[in-house]
């Protein structure tokens, strides 16, 4: 299966979003990642493919803008996902 491309910065609207729904299984590696004190660097190249040593501008951008839509995804945006749709 082929990853969706990944934008600069992460959304930061207070709703889930199509590109949430897109990238939620890399939103709960980030914070796995996060959780085992990865470097963000090495973060940047596993999941997004990304050479902070090349860019790193980008790389930090794209890694702190990801991971906190993640957090943001694990403490509020998941009740989405746990309300019914309104027909």
């Amino acid at each position: 299966m082929a990853m969706a491309p990944f934008e600069d910065h992460a959304p930061d609207a207070d709703h889930v979003t199509a590109y949430d729904e897109r990238h939620h299984r890399t939103y709960w590696r980030l914070l796995d990642a996060a959780a085992e004190n990865a470097d963000w660097r090495e973060v940047a190249q596993v999941i997004f493919g990304i050479d902070a040593a090349a860019d790193p501008l980008r790389a930090k951008t794209i890694y702190d803008t990801h991971l906190a839509r993640a957090r943001w995804m694990s403490e509020t945006g998941y009740r989405h996902y746990l309300t019914p749709p309104n027909d």
